[in-house]
């Protein structure tokens, strides 16, 4: 079974540099609660694209990072469709170690609706 494309996670889904990063971080709309902080804005293309800024302070275990890395990752994909035209940077908090990947999912979950929300409202998402 082929993946459809709006499923797969490539280059061009991907904050690259720190330019990139640094005008989301300058004038973004931010969604929080306790396991993450998200900040997205508005990009000029018609694919959503994902910066990870997943800290070693909230989470010491290199295999703690990447299991919430690959949750974002994951859960990004499923709801990519209805982040079209967003930057969006997610950042941990320390309580996010000790969450279920279910738990972590549904965080994310609302998160994305939060800012395809804002989006559509007009504000500089």
């Amino acid at each position: 079974m082929v993946p459809s494309v709006f499923n797969r996670f490539g280059k061009r889904s991907r904050l690259l540099d720190a330019n990139a990063f640094s005008r989301v971080f300058d004038k973004a709309t931010r969604s929080r609660d306790n396991w993450f902080t998200v900040l997205c804005r508005r990009n000029d293309l018609d694919v959503a694209r994902l910066g990870l800024a997943i800290s070693k302070k909230h989470s010491r275990k290199a295999t703690e990072r990447n299991r919430i890395k690959r949750v974002v990752r994951e859960s990004f994909r499923h709801h990519q469709d209805q982040l079209t035209g967003l930057d969006i940077v997610v950042m941990n908090k320390s309580q996010t170690d000790g969450a279920t990947n279910d738990a972590l999912f549904d965080s994310l979950s609302g998160h994305w609706s939060r800012c395809a929300r804002a989006a559509s409202n007009g504000q500089d998402a």
